[in-house]
């Protein structure tokens, strides 16, 4: 089991101690596709997995789900975020053993989902329907400060529900002065780098573990692909995720690392509840 670099209490020390430099974007990686963002006192949680959930679900199947890094926190220590998005409906993004105990001790939680998840976000985390804001493909929406837009994403393919809402999105933060482009699960298809180019990226979150079909569950950008996309929107810094939480479902993050020393794109790799400051 990988430990994480700070966990629990001392994680929630870093957490505390960022503050004092509240002009500055704090980031801290949760584990697969989860980020903890701070700014000028606020906090947004993107994505969060903080439970066991797929490893009880999948235990006595043929496609096991063997965690390979320790929770970092539990979600209920969490009681100071102000926002909680999710990309898309699938349990490790929308996590109903994480966000039922994010909202317990969070209740005046708001929440960022595609339209196409809201019925399942109130489902899986008992939020009033004013709390959850649905998002779509090119929407904007700003609360507590911090504003969302919306960038379809393609989980295998671009995929929309039966009321043309998109399944599967990323989100554009502006979060103070910083932009924070964050993918949730996605390929590379024709139109997203031009899509990102105008936003002016300053970080770019985006998975690694690529496409295997073998593996029966639905693809991402591997590692050199997410550093051409950063690379191509003009990201200031990337940094690679949705990698090392499930065995079977992982990759190293070394093919990243060679391909954006090539192309000369700034990135960074964390470590699980390791913190990213930019100043």
């Amino acid at each position: 089991m990988i430990e994480p670099i700070l966990s629990d209490d001392s994680l929630l020390a870093d957490i505390e101690a960022a503050k004092s430099q509240p002009e500055a974007l704090h980031v801290w990686w949760l584990g697969q596709s989860g980020f903890l963002l701070q700014h000028r006192g606020k906090h947004v949680l993107l994505d969060p997995y903080l439970s066991d959930s797929l490893t009880s679900k999948y235990a006595d199947s043929d496609k096991p789900h063997d965690r390979m890094t320790r929770i970092p926190v539990a979600p209920e220590r969490l009681g100071f975020v102000d926002i909680v998005t999710s990309s898309h409906a699938h349990t490790d993004h929308l996590d109903p053993g994480t966000l039922g105990p994010l909202v317990a001790t969070n209740p005046s939680l708001l929440m960022v989902v595609p339209e196409a998840a809201r019925a399942v976000a109130r489902e899986r985390t008992g939020l009033s329907r004013e709390q959850i804001v649905g998002m779509d493909e090119g929407a904007t929406a700003e609360m507590a400060g911090v504003r969302f837009t919306g960038v379809a994403s393609a989980h295998e393919e671009l995929q929309t529900d039966t009321d043309g809402h998109h399944k599967y999105l990323g989100y554009v933060i502006e979060f103070g002065p910083w932009r924070i482009y964050h993918s949730g699960d996605t390929l590379l298809y024709q139109g997203l780098a031009e899509k990102l180019r105008p936003h002016q990226v300053h970080l770019a979150l985006l998975p690694i573990n690529g496409r295997v079909p073998a593996r029966g569950v639905a693809g991402n950008l591997d590692g050199p692909e997410a550093a051409r996309l950063a690379h191509a929107i003009g990201a200031g810094l990337v940094v690679p995720c949705h990698y090392e939480m499930f065995t079977f479902n992982t990759a190293s993050p070394d093919l990243f690392v060679a391909e954006a020393e090539r192309l000369g794109q700034p990135y960074r790799v964390l470590r699980v509840g390791e913190r990213l400051t930019l100043e």
